[in-house]
């Protein structure tokens, strides 16, 4: 894989491990080899330890003491795992946009609504999503977000423009409850648009093998009596 300039190594290195994760090539429990990485991607090993050192802190590798880095576990419940805290922390953006939101960011908000119904639906709502984030994310919440990310490739969803009618409905509504500035509205807009994203990723990892189908857990959710 050829070096991408004017891009992060750091970030290519982790960008690059992810899709071997989500490709089934690299599995729980493997173990990285920063050598190869390293080769592979056309870089000295010091972007390589520098992305391991990232991977290990959001929980995507584990190192052990003389051993080396390792795939930590990735399965169904994990990947929903990633999703459902992407949607959690876009929705406390969302629900602060709804508090604090200028008139004018509001007008943006709209018209990228009014553009999602284009072919290029996930550009664009990367667009939306950067914008609500720049204006209402302290650096601690952008870098978490930026986090939660690894497992939400860009290219794997422009190859899913078929899901973009379905999530439109949770950025209108997320949009509207920005507008009339109710909080909870947005955030719960934001939260089920990551969740429906988090099943329609598991699914594909499924058909393809990456994945095994999610065992639903016994006994966890019960109705009230």
């Amino acid at each position: 894989m050829p070096k991408r300039y004017g891009v992060n190594e750091r970030d290519q290195v982790v960008a690059h491990v992810a899709q071997l994760i989500l490709t089934g090539k690299l599995r729980s429990g493997d173990r990285l080899d920063r050598n190869e990485l390293a080769a592979a991607l056309g870089m000295s090993r010091v972007p390589v330890q520098e992305a391991v050192a990232q991977l290990e802190h959001d929980g995507v590798v584990a190192t052990r003491y003389h051993r080396g880095a390792f795939i930590a576990r990735f399965d169904a419940r994990v990947l929903l795992e990633h999703y459902h805290l992407y949607g959690v922390l876009n929705g406390l953006v969302s629900a602060g946009a709804a508090a604090e939101a200028s008139t004018e960011t509001i007008g943006r908000l709209k018209d990228l609504v009014g553009a999602l119904r284009s072919e290029n639906f996930h550009d664009i709502a990367w667009e939306y999503r950067q914008l609500l984030v720049e204006h209402h994310a302290g650096p601690r919440l952008q870098a978490a977000i930026g986090a939660a990310q690894t497992f939400i490739p860009r290219a794997f969803w422009a190859d899913h423009q078929h899901v973009g009618p379905v999530l439109l409905a949770h950025y209108v509504a997320e949009t509207n409850a920005i507008a009339v500035g109710d909080p909870d509205a947005a955030r719960a807009a934001c939260e089920r648009g990551a969740a429906h994203m988090g099943r329609v990723m598991l699914a594909e990892l499924v058909r393809r093998g990456v994945l095994a189908p999610l065992i639903p857990s016994r006994g966890v959710h019960r109705d009230s009596e």
